[in-house]
């Protein structure tokens, strides 16, 4: 099995943070993150718990956009790092 290796230059990285930033600020992530769940444990978190994380991370090519990004609690996304996840094996065992 062979792997696709991408990184993202600085200039991209900082515009697609400049984009997250844009994005949190919104209707519709103030709507997802209302909810206090985590997309990724499925566990219930107060608002100042919860974090915007990127599917495909930035680092690997992913963008900033509404589905590419999910709520998710610091723990979940402390641990899922800059991976896939395909690479992420938590996130495989559920």
């Amino acid at each position: 099995m062979s792997s696709i290796s991408f990184v993202a230059d600085e200039t991209e990285i900082s515009r697609e943070k400049q984009k997250a930033r844009e994005l949190r600020a919104s209707q519709w992530w103030k709507r997802r993150l209302a909810k206090g769940v985590c997309h990724y444990c499925g566990s219930r978190f107060p608002l100042k718990d919860l974090t915007m994380d990127h599917i495909v991370p930035i680092s690997k090519g992913g963008k900033t956009t509404k589905g590419n990004v999910v709520v998710c609690c610091k723990t979940c996304n402390t641990e899922k790092k800059s991976k896939l996840l395909m690479e992420w094996d938590k996130y495989l065992e559920k």
